[in-house]
């Protein structure tokens, strides 16, 4: 039984998840087919039949890779809070954030080059303003430099508080997105909420999902080492995904197939509103459920995904460069495609990004 007054009981699994990698993987693999055609054809040139369904399956992506950022959190380093271990460990979590901030750099740079001049690339170093595919990885690395801080206090919060916070701080970023100036700063407002100018993910807008992802990666630590505890588990996730979904279904009555739509051409994800969010995390919470399900055996089974999320930040960085600085820059290879061919270029990729992670891996093997 719980307590609503208990504080979390953090247990070291014995083994690494590779379920967990198994969703990293097809979270980073949609990312990578949205990224694909959008910057080697362009939205507006995909079919309606490539809208919905295909495109707007990648919707789940963002949301799915950041509950994921959030469990393995809790996975990996909620353990080892207070022990003397901690300090280590939290300075390779803040060390990993400034790695993934220098990428986030060097990638906005390779984004940009094909299509914008040196000053306005200059700019956005600067945070004068932002690029786009890159963003996702903005928000992480700023997440993991002031997270690690706070992780402690999250460990001393009742079970109570840790369910309410992320709804408290939804509500509070909204509003602050809505009401509040920030000193006639759109940039600042951009990244802690969001603004409707700039393509980016708020470190206050998208906390709410970290958090998610930190109670989902407390209930792993102590459910998913027993068979029946986890199906238990799976089964909360995946009735939490469907009625998240069905909340979305009756926003979208009757006009369902215009509100797919609307999602499959990102009304309402910067900043986020009900209707996406939704949609978003109810497909998120359905394939973590699935993912957890299958365990190891599909982690297996789907291998090139697994490999995908042990490395995302070199899944992340392969698939940028390869669209941007090979495909685009060197081959020129906007809108040059038809939008099969495109996903075909997309389903390759992927399973270049694989490949790549794993000669990587294996070279690193056999030079020790």
């Amino acid at each position: 039984m719980i307590g609503l007054s208990q504080r979390p009981q953090l247990p070291s699994l014995p083994a690494r998840v590779e379920a967990i990698d198994l969703a990293r993987g097809i979270a980073i693999a949609l990312m990578i087919l949205s990224h694909t055609v959008s910057g080697l054809l362009g939205i507006r040139e995909v079919p309606d039949w490539g809208m919905v369904p295909i495109h707007l399956f990648t919707k789940f992506s963002s949301s799915l890779f950041i509950l994921v950022f959030g469990i393995a959190l809790a996975v990996a380093f909620l353990p080892k809070v207070g022990t003397p271990d901690w300090p280590r460990r939290r300075r390779k979590l803040v060390l990993r954030g400034l790695e993934v901030l220098f990428w986030y750099k060097a990638l906005t740079i390779v984004e940009m080059l094909p299509l914008f001049p040196p000053p306005d690339i200059l700019a956005t170093l600067l945070y004068q303003r932002f690029a786009i595919w890159v963003e996702i990885l903005g928000f992480y690395a700023l997440a993991l430099l002031w997270l690690p801080w706070v992780l402690p206090l999250w460990c001393r919060m009742p079970l109570w508080s840790r369910l309410l916070v992320p709804v408290a701080v939804g509500v509070i970023s909204v509003l602050l997105e809505r009401h509040f100036h920030f000193w006639g700063s759109v940039i600042l407002k951009a990244l802690l909420v969001e603004d409707v100018d700039h393509y980016t993910w708020g470190q206050l807008a998208r906390l709410p999902l970290v958090m998610a992802g930190l109670l989902i990666g407390e209930a792993v630590l102590r459910w998913y080492g027993e068979p029946a505890t986890r199906r238990r588990l799976m089964a909360c996730l995946a009735g939490m995904g469907t009625l998240f979904l069905a909340g979305f279904a009756v926003l979208a009555w009757p006009d369902g197939h215009e509100a797919l739509l609307a999602v499959a051409w990102n009304v309402g994800k910067h900043p986020p509103e009900v209707p996406f969010m939704l949609f978003s995390t109810g497909g998120a919470l359905v394939i973590l459920a699935l993912c957890l399900l299958g365990g190891r055996r599909a982690a297996t089974w789907l291998a090139p995904f697994t490999v995908i999320g042990g490395d995302a930040l070199r899944a992340f960085i392969f698939h940028i460069v390869a669209i941007f600085l090979v495909l685009r820059l060197l081959f020129g290879a906007w809108q040059v495609y038809s939008y099969p061919q495109v996903l075909a270029i997309a389903v390759g990729l992927i399973l270049l990004t694989a490949g790549w992670i794993a000669l990587v891996r294996r070279f690193r093997e056999l030079s020790r």
